[in-house]
């Protein structure tokens, strides 16, 4: 199959992660997949949620996440949010959560004085597909930088390693008949099936979405979209890699 952009069906778009884009937070990362853009930020607080407070000392920290698109990211101005974010975006910020708490140790979150909290902000630049799975790719290592610079100023212990995986992910979906990788809108649009995965570096899954938008879709065809998820997303985890150095 022919793919509009002359990929591969196996290929993903061209990845590049620019750490350091701000001058405030912890961790800042523009990342982009194609022409999709995204702003991650992640940032340590001596905070933590009142029912994790009420635990006591040593309860440890937590993490949160927040998703956003700017209004020029769309070829049509989309409105912000006013107050409450609308039911996509909650979706989207409480799967990047999910993705980024299974590479964090939540017990050694936590300062010399209280637990912390590593709030996480993605705001999609431009859109083009896959900025949930951008998002992710992206956030992890403005988080990596954010635990770094909070064990180097002391906000974090110099011994605490709450770090313990990395994660990315990517999109899939079947078009015209065929599983291809890393879906941008164009082929978005026309997909029969459409799936998101996000693993850790051991291979392992933290999440698998998959709708059959227009079809439904076999046991075989499952399992060869998730083999090329993994075989894109180890790329990615590459990719990452080679950023932090």
């Amino acid at each position: 199959m022919k793919r509009h952009d002359n990929r591969r069906p196996t290929q993903h778009r061209p990845v590049t992660i620019q750490r350091h884009f701000t001058k405030h937070a912890g961790g800042s990362v523009v990342v982009s997949f194609g022409e999709t853009r995204v702003l991650c930020t992640a940032m340590l607080e001596q905070e933590v949620p009142p029912w994790l407070r009420a635990k006591g000392p040593g309860g440890g920290g937590w993490l949160t996440a927040e998703y956003n698109m700017l209004p020029s990211s769309t070829t049509t101005r989309k409105r912000r949010d006013s107050g409450k974010p609308d039911g996509r975006s909650v979706e989207i910020q409480r799967l990047i959560g999910r993705a980024l708490r299974s590479c964090i140790d939540l017990k050694q979150l936590e300062g010399p004085k209280c637990g912390l909290t590593l709030f996480v902000d993605c705001d999609v630049l431009q859109a083009d597909g896959g900025t949930r799975t951008a998002a992710i790719t992206g956030a992890w290592v403005a988080v990596a930088d954010a635990i770094a610079r909070a064990r180097n100023s002391g906000l974090l212990s110099a011994t605490a390693k709450p770090l313990i995986n990395q994660v990315a992910a990517i999109s899939i979906g079947i078009v015209n008949g065929v599983p291809v990788l890393d879906l941008d809108y164009a082929e978005d649009v026309d997909a029969y099936v459409d799936m998101n995965v996000a693993m850790l570096a051991d291979n392992t899954f933290v999440e698998v979405q998959g709708t059959g938008e227009h079809a439904t879709f076999s046991t075989k065809q499952l399992n060869e979209m998730l083999s090329m998820a993994q075989k894109g997303i180890r790329s990615l985890h590459k990719l990452q890699r080679a950023a932090m150095k």
